[in-house]
């Protein structure tokens, strides 16, 4: 499948994944989830990519999943389309043999920050803004965000970022350990080439066994989280709260919700 929503370049060994719906702040529908995973079969089977760069378009990285794409899927639907895929396919990336870097130009909420998590490296612009907001339409973090997020800021943080659903600065997500550096906006793109070319540069059989020997260090109850985040989120996508939440964004108003 091909589309412009998301694009593929290769510059030599450093390939790029661009997303490509600007005018919507990257926000991912199943074309974009589709042609994501498509990539990724292809970025897997290439031996002379050696890293890979995720990248988005205009004032944001992404803003994370289409609200319009979800909010009228049935429980199961949810559940078993649009929460496993969004799973399988980040897994996807995250598992890919190449380093990957998410490259955070602007915006970086909910899926579009739970896609960053995925990767092994982050860089932001300064001015840069992350958040897991959607407690605020009533509903949970769905593609892993309560599993990644956790292991790179601790428990204690992951929960007063995603129970709040506020933002946080590039500079202080880089303080939690959120993000690897924090780069002017001018120097962003050069920065990450830089670094994906140092990468590159290494003997890629080492850097690659050293990726999954790193991985295979990071105690995780993933395949766990996954089943829960799947069934809690088409629960909570269902609630009475979430109708509000999502009725209220559609609004532009503040929603008002009631605990059910």
């Amino acid at each position: 499948m091909t589309t412009d929503l998301v694009q593929l370049t290769y510059k030599g060994p450093v390939a790029t994944v661009v997303l490509n719906r600007a005018d919507k702040l990257n926000a991912l529908n199943a074309e974009m989830l589709t042609a994501l995973e498509t990539y990724a079969d292809e970025l897997d089977r290439n031996q002379d990519v050696r890293v890979v760069l995720l990248a988005g378009t205009g004032r944001a990285f992404c803003v994370g999943a289409d609200i319009y794409e979800w909010s009228d899927l049935s429980p199961l639907e949810m559940g078993r389309r649009w929460i496993r895929d969004g799973h399988r396919i980040f897994a996807r990336y995250a598992r890919l043999p190449q380093p990957v870097i998410a490259v955070l130009n602007g915006y970086t909420f909910g899926g579009g920050l739970e896609l960053a998590l995925a990767a092994d490296l982050r860089l932001a612009a300064e001015h840069v803004e992350l958040s897991f907001p959607e407690v605020k339409l009533g509903i949970i973090p769905g593609w892993a965000g309560t599993q990644r997020l956790p292991q790179l800021v601790g428990p204690s943080r992951a929960k007063q970022m995603i129970f709040s659903g506020d933002r946080i600065s590039a500079e202080q997500a880089e303080n939690w350990g959120l993000v690897n550096e924090v780069v002017p906006a001018d120097q962003l793109a050069e920065r990450a080439l830089d670094l994906a070319k140092s990468i590159a540069a290494n003997g890629p059989v080492a850097v690659q066994m050293t990726k999954h020997l790193i991985d295979a260090a990071i105690p995780s109850s993933a395949d766990n989280g996954v089943v829960l985040e799947t069934l809690a989120g088409s629960l909570a996508a269902y609630t009475a709260d979430a109708e509000e939440g999502v009725s209220a964004f559609r609004q532009r108003r503040q929603p008002q919700f009631t605990g059910r």
